[in-house]
């Protein structure tokens, strides 16, 4: 699947790659970076990336920490762009998830639930946006 969100006008250049498969989660995170500017193509894993298309960052529901691995390398192999992990198995505080994170190579891992604020800080900090709405 593959739509393009642009709610306001499209934040700068490129877009941001939205990887989740809860249709309510997906919705209200794709309003809320849609609001802020971004703008947003819902994917998958699998997807082939379009030519001249390059994301400037993929955010991905990583549902279990043993499928991690595999989930973010898929992701890594097929789009050259920074990865922001979400996830309700990554809880606050759990040094190894972020120890996790860090070896595979994602700018940040966000613990559901997390605020819009918490979203939007934590994308502008992935993509080095000084810009963004909060």
């Amino acid at each position: 699947m593959r739509r393009v969100s642009q709610r306001n006008s499209v934040h700068r250049n490129g877009y941001i790659l939205l990887v989740e498969s809860d249709d309510l989660i997906r919705e209200l995170l794709e309003c809320w970076l849609g609001d802020a500017g971004y703008a947003v193509v819902i994917g998958n894993c699998c997807a082939t990336p379009v030519p001249d298309e390059v994301p400037r960052l993929v955010i991905a529901d990583v549902p279990s920490p043993l499928a991690a691995e595999a989930a973010i390398r898929s992701l890594q192999a097929v789009y050259a762009a920074p990865v922001l992990v979400l996830s309700a198995r990554f809880r606050r505080g759990l040094g190894n998830s972020m120890d996790v994170a860090h070896r595979l190579g994602v700018r940040q891992v966000l613990p559901k639930p997390f605020t819009r604020k918490e979203l939007l800080s934590a994308v502008r900090e992935a993509i080095g946006d000084s810009a963004a709405e909060l």
